[in-house]
């Protein structure tokens, strides 16, 4: 049986809520949370299937969305691929239009409705990651340059902090790593470390791992978020079965620091996670400009190395 393809949205507003909406009587899991969408008809896309279901349903009209995460799920009665958008922007005020139980604003790590959709709990997991990823260069920059410049850039609003100080020795690296710990948890920011799986537990933070480490390890580390760098098929897929929560996909644009090194290109990067079910952070020769093409090829969004800590 081939899978039905849905078009699901989530509809977001700036405050970071997002909209859910209760399923009809009559129809099967009535009176379930999920996100408002529908089938793609013959001879849609699913962008053309998410603006037509939004009119219908809602009586908006979309401004703005986002390819995002693709999640195949089997329930007794249908199999299906829900490919989720992210609506940034629209006209109208959402309203039930086709007697569904009603609609709620709710936030992804204490949503306010239940109990919700299977197919649609794990994408609550991936509306907890910001936009931006940033990646350290204190080995570059100088312990406390970087320390200073990690601090405006929490205080302007980053979220995400990878700790990759692959050349610093493993005393250095653990001091650092506590005052980096302490300053992201000052800011309510997520901290992931490179590759060591021990130090990111005895810090209570993430542990973000290398392509390699996918391979060699027999399971996901017990901790609270895993992430993952990947530059292929192979390894997006490895990364997926083995349980992480996002990855990195590398590099897309060339970059200063490798400079006639092969790159993946937009086109490629598009197609490589097309039907993926994980957040994806494009890496590679971008800034916060490239923001909106990463966003429209489907990452989720961007990580950066030098560019996270301009001054």
């Amino acid at each position: 049986m081939s899978r039905i393809e849905v078009a699901a949205a989530v509809i977001e507003r700036p405050d970071g809520t997002f909209l859910m909406a209760s399923r009809p009587e009559g129809k099967v899991y009535a009176g379930w949370w999920e996100f408002p969408g529908g089938k793609v008809e013959a001879g849609e896309t699913a962008r053309q299937a998410l603006d037509r279901e939004l009119q219908e349903e809602l009586g908006i009209t979309v401004k703005t969305a986002y390819p995002w995460l693709n999640r195949a799920f089997d329930y007794e009665h249908a199999r299906v691929m829900l490919r989720f958008f992210r609506v940034t922007a629209w006209d109208g005020e959402p309203h039930p239009h086709e007697g569904q139980g009603g609609l709620a604003w709710t936030h992804a790590a204490h949503p306010d409705v239940e109990p919700i959709l299977p197919a649609n709990g794990p994408i609550l997991r991936g509306l907890e990651l910001p936009l931006v990823y940033g990646i350290s260069t204190a080995s570059e920059l100088g312990v406390e340059v970087f320390l200073a410049r990690l601090e405006a850039a929490l205080i302007n609003g980053l979220r995400l902090v990878q700790l990759r100080e692959n050349s610093l020795p493993a005393a250095e690296l653990a001091v650092l790593a506590d005052r980096v710990a302490a300053m992201c948890r000052q800011y309510d920011a997520r901290l992931m470390i490179n590759s060591d799986v021990d130090l990111a537990a005895r810090l209570g933070v993430g542990v973000h791992l290398t392509s390699k480490q996918l391979s060699n390890l027999a399971a996901r580390p017990d901790l609270a978020w895993v992430g993952a760098s990947c530059h292929n098929a192979e390894e997006l897929d490895r990364a997926a079965a083995f349980g992480a929560d996002f990855v990195v996909l590398s590099p897309v644009l060339p970059t200063p620091s490798h400079p006639g090194e092969a790159h993946l290109g937009w086109d490629r990067f598009m197609n490589l996670i097309r039907d993926y079910a994980l957040p994806v952070y494009a890496l590679g020769g971008l800034s916060v400009d490239g923001m909106d093409a990463a966003r429209q090829a489907g990452a989720h969004g961007i990580a950066m190395r030098s560019g996270a800590w301009k001054s």
